[in-house]
């Protein structure tokens, strides 16, 4: 991989015929969505770059061309559905201008080559705009009434014209003659998909025989066209979707010569020349070839034409040498860049792929893939390094080799098997090329990815999408086999329904299990299990986390999954878990989990001491080792950094990636450089400054961290949500604009993000581009009828004509739509009238076969006579009879049936089922009028009321049908209240569950079936879970109540995380008497308060629970503290909230552990030894992590009073080791949070008198010499802070400068000589210091002599002497040099890649001396270290570990758990004090403080101590 940023951009758009162009220089854009990328062609070593993208569209652009004049500036214009034709400017990427002359959709876009700021487009409806750029002036063309599909510019003439249209129409126009049509050139007979000029200008460079064009008429149009300089000598090329690609003459204003596509064998079998395939035929004509032609063809072949032949024409296939060169699918635009030694084509196609040919071989250059949907997931194998897999919302997996050097975008597409949007991708950890990919419809699969064979697809589908994808070991029933018949690891998936399977890799087409069973059987789970959204095993396989859509994170060890601890922490669906790799330098890093979820938080937890205890009972953990906070959106993935210890890497809805320094809780850098929300993120495996992202803005960005200009996230309110929604919404149309036959519909479907979560994970996002191939192939096959006049097939009945009494029978039409014509009524008489209006007529055709003329009424009485008296009916009367139907009222009942059916027919083509249901009713068929209404859909109440009629099964049959047709017409509670009258209690219950009308579901459930039935429990939960994941968490919680699971209940209760919530929550669990959980809320409540600083609220939550009695007293003691620092420190300690004191929180004489027993006492009724040790036991299994400094101030003076409370209940039963331990915790928390006041207040408020009293029981105790050193540490600065201001002693030295020089003022700190002047080495200032200080000593005694007389003593350093500890010395120098030698091995591992890196490119380097400086001037900050250090061989280094391992070893274990302040530090500062003031640095603490800097001082820890000195 080389220096530079790359990225996978999205698809070209499809069905457009100029989406793409090339400009001068070497200039290659295409549009893709509503953007166009431009490409810098064959400049540099790579063939071609990104430039960057041209922004501004707020729909699809459907053309780009460009300006094809060179000057100091190049131009090029976009059209888009949003009706914005914009100018740009390539080099700044900006609008110059824009226009929208056209109402209607444009569809085709053209600068002219012969005139420098004319741009021509046209649209849908046959209007033709010319634009002229710099005198923004346009003119309007209507040269024909047809859908317009491609315009192209003479490049002979400036004011010639070609258009083709959508019916196969080309004409070619003059637009200085007001668009008069020069030529109408007929013989295509579907759509115009391109056209081209002939480059060069004159008819002589072909010859074409007169046989050929017999056909062709000479005349066009009927009528002599008179012949112009502008029409004369020039050919013109066009193809269409009629298969055929024709030549035209301009002079002569007719076609010469008709190539026809041929079929060519494919792999597979040849095309079936009767079947119509999918088809764009683009053509190209080359620049100075005009004898050649280059063609698409059916299949994505690219055809050259050579049309000098005669007969049948000769054509040659594209990259005939090399198999799998060609496009697989149909190609939509060609354009030709000049380099400076040959002519490249450049193609783009349905394939996604831009191909870039070379004209004189024909063989394909290189290929840029791009991505045809949402890029939802990214994967580095961890086998084949630098294989990146990407899964797309198109359907497609991508593998991406990234370390290709002769091929930056060697991509490879797998899409067999898959036909859904894949979501979800993890590679095998040890097999090569096995990767498993998840889908939106919930698929499984694997592909071996060297192989062409289809995928292996899992036998099990979950119901919804697939979220993560995750290798692990077995867990029951899997792991339960011979170790020869289990994998080593198996697929787990996670998925939208919240069940997790665990597939077989060696038998996918097996079972796969939930191993929701597994978890319920080992941990005797009763309760509703949470519905899970992610998992992630560690990297040994020992425990797996599982994230779930209540915010929770559940960590199980294997293989049993056994629960250890859960972390209660986000409050929202965890989109994200990712577990420290294991190979950093710190072991203890690779228990760090970070989690990222919809709440924009992202949180990192140690879990080493809960993996390597094991808990017997799960441990609930609150409080994160680190917050990362700083996106505004939810996370959406999350990535370590493989080359740093304790570096992340987020992805977020806001629209950026961040990277964080988690052991210093610090962000990094922030990369902007999508255009969408990202959807998943990689840190490069080889490169510790690349990354890989990627978006629903169809990209895959790699970018450099060192690049990035910015630091954090984006803050306001401008949220890259509001923006998209703003980008994607379309803009409304007068008119509604009619589909194109052929063409893809300019509205893209707008889809939902395949995450359950907001889908569960969110909805209502923005549009993937490209069609499927359904909707490319979907071609319109009405034709227009004019007029408005509807296409249906009207039908018509059979006409009657009378029996005369002749041989003569004439026929009477007979209309059945008997239209009565209707005046027009004053409105104040409307209403009256409409009540007197006169009931229609149940026998309309009889009623007006009665009305008819007198002879014809008649003629009826003379047939109807005739009828009567004939004993048999011959012939001839028969037909007369049918022909006069009205007259069965008065014959036989056959006769009147036909009439009844006559009538019917007349009643249903008129619309009125009601009246023919009454005339079959009337005949007695009633069974046949209910059928019949069923299959037409028109059964009505009357009907089904009147049902029991034809029989009870005629009936029952009827209600279902009636059911159903309900259903259809979305009367769901109608129909189930049906299904109710036929006693189909479950189905009518399914039905309206499986329609989301739950509430009354529930409530005929309860009111029909039995209380214990499980379909109630079923409704309830079902209900529960659609409420809880829209957020109505009261409702849900009543439904989880009605289900009888009262823990449901109370934990959705409790999502909204806010006080009422969390009281109401802990309330109900109690009640349930879940006291655990219960407890758990009252403590997050109590927190919420405390954050208010509203303690009395927070105790009256906590004396609820008995269980929390120890916390009421850590509340307590907090409530006091924070009253006290108040009162002494108030600018530091106020808060802006209001506080809510007790009345015992008033300070009183007494100390202040006098008030914290008395208000226990008083309080909470603590009185005996027994009280205090049960409250002991509640609080010492509470660990909180441990401080830094960016710990919030709120937060660590909780976890103080934790360790204080802890520190007076040890002192209340004499428990002083525990005392003494907890009072230490709180004593360092403070120290490693960097607020030295705090521990000071620690200090005097617990430790008013020192520490003898401690000595005096304790001892050696190794926590009470940490203690006290401490507490002596405090005394040394407070005392170097506040040294008395009298005339300093100045030292001076005849040969070199004194390592101190004083200061006058307190609170400034002094420097040692070598940290600032480079000129003294570390050994030279201690030799210097050593030789000083002995002088400083006889002055200081000399002095000390001379003022004894006339001021008091002054105070000595005798009580820091336990300071100068030599085995703390010794075992802080060992730490330190550990600690060194793992840097450097770090960062030797990385120079070992970087050299990796750089040796796989340094046969290219050597060619191109521009790469080679890039390589060597890559880094220059780590070769300048290089330079200045003096090379450490691997031997040397893991010597130097092991030695130092080996002396750690040596150490007392109490010694190495508890610390202790910096010896070094204490050492100089007790040096300066000494140096400054007589008399406060006796001869032999002087010797031991020289003594310890000169034997640890020549490391780096002298060096840090220095600067700690100095600060």
């Amino acid at each position: 991989m080389g220096p530079e940023p790359r990225m996978l951009t999205p698809s070209p758009n499809w069905y457009c015929s100029r989406s793409s162009d090339a400009g001068p220089g070497g200039l290659f854009g295409f549009a893709a969505r509503t953007s166009v990328y431009l490409l810098q062609i064959g400049l540099g070593q790579s063939p071609f770059h990104v430039l960057g993208e041209l922004v501004g569209h707020t729909e699809r652009v459907s053309g780009f061309t460009f300006s094809h004049h060179v000057g100091p500036i190049n131009f090029c214009a976009s059209s888009s559905d949003d009706g914005t034709v914009k100018i740009w400017d390539v080099e700044n990427r900006t609008v110059v201008t824009e226009h929208t002359l056209h109402q209607n959709t444009i569809s085709a876009l053209h600068w002219s080559p012969k005139v420098k700021d004319l741009i021509v487009s046209g649209d849908e409806k046959g209007i033709v705009i010319c634009y002229w750029n710099n005198r923004n002036d346009s003119q309007h063309f209507f040269p024909e009434p047809r859908t317009i599909f491609c315009i192209t510019c003479s490049p002979h003439h400036e004011d010639l014209v070609a258009i083709g249209y959508k019916d196969g129409m080309v004409i070619i126009i003059d637009i200085s003659r007001k668009g008069d049509i020069l030529h109408r050139l007929r013989g295509h007979d579907d759509e115009i998909h391109s056209i081209a000029w002939c480059p060069l200008l004159g008819e002589e460079c072909l010859t074409i025989r007169p046989e050929e064009n017999s056909d062709e008429h000479e005349i066009p149009n009927g009528k002599v066209v008179q012949q112009t300089p502008v029409t004369k000598g020039c050919y013109l090329a066009t193809g269409s979707k009629d298969q055929t690609i024709r030549i035209w003459s301009c002079s002569k204003g007719r076609g010469v010569m008709t190539l026809k596509l041929p079929f060519l064998k494919r792999r597979g079998g040849g095309v079936d020349p009767t079947v119509k395939e999918r088809l764009w035929l683009t053509i190209f004509w080359p620049t100075g070839q005009p004898t050649q032609l280059v063609s698409s063809c059916f299949g994505g072949e690219l055809l050259l034409w050579d049309l000098t032949h005669s007969g049948k024409r000769k054509c040659t296939l594209f990259s005939t040498s090399s198999e799998g060169q060609n496009h697989s699918r149909i190609v939509f635009n060609l354009c030709s860049v000049q380099t400076e030694d040959k002519e490249l084509l450049l193609s783009i196609s349905m394939d996604r792929d831009v191909k870039c040919w070379d004209m004189t071989t024909l063989e394909c250059c290189w290929t840029l893939p791009s991505l045809g949907g949402f890029v939802y997931s990214l994967a580095f194998s961890p086998v084949d390094m630098g294989c990146l897999a990407i899964g797309v919302g198109d359907g497609m997996i991508r593998v991406w080799n990234t370390l290709s050097i002769k091929n930056n975008h060697d991509v490879k597409t797998f899409w067999q098997g898959i036909k859904s949007k894949v979501t979800s991708l993890s590679w095998h950890p040890t097999k090569e090329g096995c990767l498993a990919f998840g889908t939106d419809d919930g698929k499984v699969g694997m592909y071996d990815t060297y192989s062409n064979k289809p995928p292996q697809i899992s036998s099990t589908y979950h119901k919804k999408t697939v979220y993560s994808l995750a290798w692990g070991p077995p867990v029951p029933p899997i792991s339960l086999g011979r170790d020869g018949d289990k994998p080593a690891v198996t697929l787990y998936s996670c998925a939208g329904e919240g069940i997790i399977l665990q597939h077989n890799p060696w038998k996918l087409n097996g079972e796969a299990y939930d191993i929701n069973k597994v978890i319920r059987d080992t941990n005797t789970i009763k309760y509703k299990l949470p519905a899970h959204t992610e998992i992630s095993w560690k990297a040994d396989g020992t425990v797996m986390a599982l994230g779930n859509e209540d915010g929770s994170i559940e960590v199980f060890q294997a293989p049993n999954l056994k629960l250890i601890c859960t972390i209660q922490q986000h409050h929202k669906l965890v989109n994200a878990i990712r577990w420290h790799h294991e190979h950093g330098t710190n072991p203890e890093l690779s228990c760090l989990i970070a989690s990222g979820s919809n709440n924009a938080v992202i949180y990192v937890h140690n879990l080493k001491s809960v993996i390597e205890s094991t808990p017997e009972s799960p441990v609930t953990i609150t409080e994160p080792f680190r917050t990362l906070s700083g996106h505004t959106a939810k996370i959406t993935s999350l990535a370590w950094s493989p080359h740093h210890d304790g570096r992340l890497v987020s992805a977020c809805y806001d629209g950026t990636a961040q990277v964080w320094d988690i052991l210093r809780e610090e962000p990094l850098c922030n990369y902007r450089g999508h255009r969408g929300r990202l959807l998943c993120v990689q840190w490069s495996p080889l490169d510790p400054d690349s990354v890989f992202s990627g978006a629903d803005d169809f990209c895959v960005h790699k970018w450099l961290i060192s690049m990035q200009d910015h630091t954090r996230p984006p803050q306001g309110k401008k949220s890259i949500e509001l923006e998209k929604k703003r980008l994607s919404q379309p803009k409304p149309k007068i008119k509604k604009k009619k589909k194109l036959t052929g063409k893809v519909a300019t509205k893209q479907e707008v889809i939902d993000v395949v995450e359950g979560e907001d889908c569960t994970k969110d909805s209502s996002l923005p549009i993937e581009n490209g069609l499927s191939d359904q909707e490319g192939e979907e071609e319109g096959q009405e034709q227009e009828i004019p007029n408005g006049i509807s296409s249906d097939v009207s039908k018509e009945l059979p006409s009657y004509s009378p029996i005369s009494s002749g041989f003569e029978k004439p026929k009477i039409p007979i209309n059945p739509k008997v239209i009565v014509p209707k005046k027009d009524l004053p409105k104040e008489k409307s209403e009256a009238l409409a009540k007197k209006k006169k009931a229609r007529s149940i026998l309309p055709v009889s009623t007006a076969l009665d009305h008819r003329s007198k002879e014809e009424l008649h003629q009826d009485c003379l047939v109807l006579a005739t009828v009567k008296h004939s004993k048999e009916l011959n012939e001839d009367l028969a037909a007369s009879l049918n022909e006069r139907i009205h007259l069965g009222l008065f014959t036989d009942r056959t006769a009147l049936y036909r009439m009844i059916e006559v009538e019917g027919k007349s009643h249903l083509e008129n619309g009125h089922p009601d009246l023919f249901h009454q005339l079959m009713l009337w005949k007695g068929d009633l069974k046949g009028v209910l059928q019949a209404a069923a299959e037409r859909g028109e059964l009505t109440d009357q009907l089904v009321a009147m049902a029991p009629v034809a029989g009870y099964q005629m009936w029952l049959w009827t209600v279902e049908a009636f059911a159903k047709q309900l259903c259809f017409q979305d009367q769901y509670v109608k129909a189930a209240s049906h299904l109710l009258s036929i006693h189909k209690v479950y189905e009518a219950v399914e039905l309206l569950k499986s329609n989301h009308f739950y509430r009354e579901a529930i409530a005929i459930a309860k009111a029909r079936l039995r209380p214990e039935d499980p379909i109630l429990k079923d409704l309830y939960s079902s209900w529960g879970a659609i409420l809880e994941r829209d957020g109505h968490y009261a409702m849900a919680a009543k439904c989880y109540l009605g289900a009888t699971s009262a823990y449901d209940a109370a934990k959705v209760l409790a999502k909204k995380g806010d006080v009422a919530s969390l009281r109401t929550a802990a309330e109900l669990a109690l009640i349930a008497e879940e006291k655990e959980l219960s407890s758990s809320f009252s403590f997050r409540c109590a927190q919420e308060l405390l954050s208010v600083r509203n303690w009395v609220g927070a105790q009256e939550v906590l004396q609820q629970q008995e269980c929390l009695l120890g916390q009421c007293l850590v509340f307590c003691l907090h409530e006091l503290l924070s009253k006290h620092l108040e009162e002494r420190q108030p600018s530091e300690w106020k808060s802006s909230s209001f506080p809510s004191y007790h009345s015992w929180a008033i300070r009183t004489e007494s100390s202040f552990m006098e008030r914290v027993i008395t208000v226990w006492k008083s309080t909470f009724g603590l009185e005996t030894t027994e009280q205090y040790q049960a409250a002991f036991q509640q609080l010492r299994g509470i660990e909180y992590p441990s401080a830094t400094g960016h710990t919030l101030s709120k937060q660590l003076l909780f976890h103080i009073s934790h360790d204080l409370t802890l520190a007076v209940l040890s002192q209340q039963t004499t428990s002083w080791p525990e005392a003494v331990r907890a009072l230490l915790a709180a004593v360092t928390r403070s120290y490693d949070s960097g607020n030295f006041t705090l521990m000071q207040e620690i200090c005097t408020l617990f430790l008013p008198k020192g520490c003898d009293h401690l000595r005096e029981k304790l001892g050696e105790e190794p926590a009470f010499k940490s203690l006290e050193a401490f507490f002596s540490y405090g005394q040394l600065y407070d005392l170097w802070w506040n040294l008395p201001r009298t005339p300093l002693i100045q030292i001076q030295c005849v040969a070199d400068p004194v390592p101190f020089n004083g200061t006058a003022s307190s609170g400034e700190q002094n420097c040692v000589s070598d940290a600032s002047s480079p000129e003294v080495t570390e050994p030279e200032a201690l030799t210097q210091l050593s030789d000083v200080l002995p002088q400083v000593a006889i002055l200081s005694t000399a002095l000390e002599q001379d003022q004894r007389s006339t001021e008091k003593k002054q105070p000595t350093l005798s009580a820091c002497e336990v300071l100068i500890s030599q085995m703390h010395a010794d075992l802080q120098s060992t730490q330190k040099a550990i600690t060194e030698v793992q840097e450097t091995l770090a960062e030797m591992i990385r120079q070992h890649q970087r050299n990796q890196l750089c040796k796989a490119t340094m046969n290219s380097a050597e060619e191109d001396p521009s790469l080679k400086s890039q390589l060597f001037s890559e880094n220059p900050d780590s070769q300048s270290k290089e330079q200045i250090k003096e090379p450490v061989s691997l031997a040397e280094l893991t010597k130097r570990l092991s030695e130092a391992n080996k002396k750690m070893a040596g150490f007392p274990e109490n010694i190495k758990t508890f610390p202790f302040p910096d010896v070094l530090e204490c050492c100089l500062v007790m040096l300066h004090i000494g140096s400054q003031c007589s008399g406060y640095l006796s001869l032999d603490m002087q010797q031991q403080a020289l003594e310890l800097l000169q034997k640890y001082g020549k490391s780096r820890v002298y060096k840090r101590s220095s600067q700690i000195f100095c600060t």
